[in-house]
């Protein structure tokens, strides 16, 4: 099981939002220039770069995916802080 996780993200209000972003990078549009543009979270500044972090450091939904979602695909997740689109880059 792993114990850490790498990930991208996009923070946003709107689900719309979100879905149109994770349309865009199924396009081609490059992950960091979206985070840059669209991104509430401060992370945005950096390309959505979270860094490494271990599991039970973010909230449980965004977690969940960080620990088990699929590698590089986006994907698509509410918290309360609004509307997530996440990239997962690695697990150790």
């Amino acid at each position: 099981m792993a114990k850490t996780a790498c990930a991208l993200h996009i923070l946003v209000k709107h689900k719309e939002v979100a879905e149109d972003i994770i349309q865009q990078l199924n396009k081609g549009v490059k992950f960091d220039a979206l985070a840059k543009k669209h991104s509430s979270c401060p992370s945005g500044k950096k390309g959505g770069s979270l860094g490494e972090f271990k599991r039970g450091q973010m909230v449980p939904a965004f977690d969940k995916v960080c620990f088990s979602g699929e590698l590089i695909t986006p994907h698509l997740v509410k918290t309360k802080f609004g509307w997530h689109v996440i990239k997962i880059l690695y697990r150790t």
